[in-house]
């Protein structure tokens, strides 16, 4: 069987993560919400950690959302630095691929 070309690998793709962690920790604090009024009768059948699962569960997003939104503003903070690095280089061109 002949071997297909190999294709560069594509860029990765830029998500909205503080979006989809957001959205995310919403669920999981309306989870928890909706299962609290029903607490006495998930711990009659042994599920009274559910409530208490999403709680945590929300929190948890909490950090994750921190995390996400620091890692948005540091990678604003190195392309900015990138690109006025460029600047100073003169003509703005990669100073890799510059013939002088």
């Amino acid at each position: 069987m002949p071997k297909t070309p190999l294709h560069p690998s594509p860029p990765p793709l830029e998500a909205n993560d503080v979006a989809i962690v957001g959205g995310g920790t919403v669920v999981w604090f309306v989870a928890f919400l909706a299962l609290l009024p029903f607490q006495g009768t998930l711990s009659d059948h042994g599920h009274g950690t559910w409530p208490w699962i999403c709680l945590s569960g929300g929190l948890l997003g909490l950090i994750g959302l921190w995390y996400c939104r620091a890692r948005r503003d540091a990678i604003a903070r190195g392309r900015a630095a990138e690109a006025a690095e460029r600047v100073t280089d003169g003509d703005g061109q990669d100073p890799a691929t510059r013939s002088d």
